[in-house]
């Protein structure tokens, strides 16, 4: 919403991932794409994205990576590394190297949760449950799964 804010969050998290000395960031659509743009932008490289194709990430649209070209993954929010791991996976299919990943917020991943350096803006403990044990669901609360994973046409 505040374009000055992404901007300035980009800058941020290029400073952090400038000592990797990537060719490109690569994020996941639909939750990375400004966050990943920005970042390009701070760090003057080419900004592309991943999306799911057949229920796997991929490049598509023209985007292209040279073979062993060295890419930063950036997201929004690191929260099981789930989506990191798959933009990578594809990243590497295409022929790029992840040579870091990072994100505006850490929710709390667990140490070596990435085969590479992670770096982020803010780290939050955010607490999580399985499903049998989760409060708000057995007290039959309504739970709203963000993201674009989850949501139906």
């Amino acid at each position: 919403m505040w374009p000055e804010k992404a901007e300035q969050a980009g800058r941020e998290l290029g400073a952090k991932l400038s000592e990797f000395g990537a060719q490109a960031v690569v994020s996941p659509a639909l939750g990375g794409v400004i966050i990943g743009h920005e970042t390009g932008r701070a760090l003057r490289l080419p900004a592309m994205f991943v999306e799911r194709k057949d229920g796997a990430f991929a490049l598509r649209r023209g985007f292209a990576l040279e073979a062993g070209e060295p890419v930063v993954v950036v997201e929004d929010v690191f929260t099981t590394g789930k989506s990191t791991r798959e933009a990578s996976a594809a990243v590497e299919a295409a022929g790029g190297r992840v040579v870091a990943v990072g994100s505006i917020v850490d929710r709390g991943l667990p140490p070596g949760a990435f085969s590479v350096p992670a770096r982020s803006l803010l780290s939050l403990s955010v607490p999580s449950w399985p499903e049998a044990e989760c409060p708000l669901c057995r007290k039959d609360v309504p739970i709203d799964s963000p993201g674009s994973r989850f949501q139906k046409s």
